[in-house]
């Protein structure tokens, strides 16, 4: 059997299970905005779609290397481990997520958890998938789209951190000294 089912359906289940609690969270009290947020948006939709442009079918210089049996299972499993990290981050961070760059009532830093290891823990668990997907799938569409995400994932981060140093002040700085940006154990 070849993972490329079992790659599809981790993210298929993890895209609809994460739209539909999109519902489950406090209400916004201030948002950064459609222009500030049109950057980083844009990227990551072009990535996103070549993301999932399938692999099979090319041959020559759009398909890159074809990883074996065995790589392509790894591949999978490491996709399934980032996006449940993106879960223990989201059930975390509770009531206090958004998929747009905004604070909400009672906004803090929650500094436990996924995040105690680095300050976007749900981004890291994303870019484990993306890189996963991508060495999964060995083609140029693959590798375009992991610098692309990858690049709207680091702008929306650093939108993200503005706008809280703005909101929490001396607190998120703090946060900031003691918590690596993306990568666990890197220097802060």
């Amino acid at each position: 059997m070849h993972p490329a089912p079992a790659i599809a359906a981790i993210w298929l289940i993890w895209i609809v299970s994460w739209a539909a609690a999109a519902f489950w969270a406090d209400p916004v009290q201030k948002r950064a905005g459609f222009l500030a947020e049109f950057p980083y948006r844009a990227v990551l939709v072009v990535g996103t779609i070549l993301l999932f442009i399938p692999a099979h079918g090319y041959a020559g210089r759009l398909r890159l290397w074809i990883p074996s049996l065995a790589g392509a299972w790894i591949c999978a499993a490491l996709i399934a481990v980032g996006l449940a990290f993106t879960w223990w981050a989201r059930l975390h961070l509770g009531r206090l997520w958004s998929g747009t760059v905004t604070a909400k009532a009672e906004h803090r830093v929650v500094d436990t958890g996924p995040y105690g290891l680095v300050r976007h823990p749900i981004y890291t668990g994303l870019l484990l998938a993306i890189f996963a997907t991508m060495a999964a799938k060995g083609t140029v569409w693959g590798i375009a789209s992991a610098a692309l995400l990858t690049i709207g994932i680091v702008m929306k981060a650093r939108l993200e951190e503005r706008f809280l140093r703005g909101e929490l002040g001396a607190a998120y700085d703090d946060y900031m000294k003691r918590v690596p940006m993306l990568v666990p154990f890197a220097p802060a």
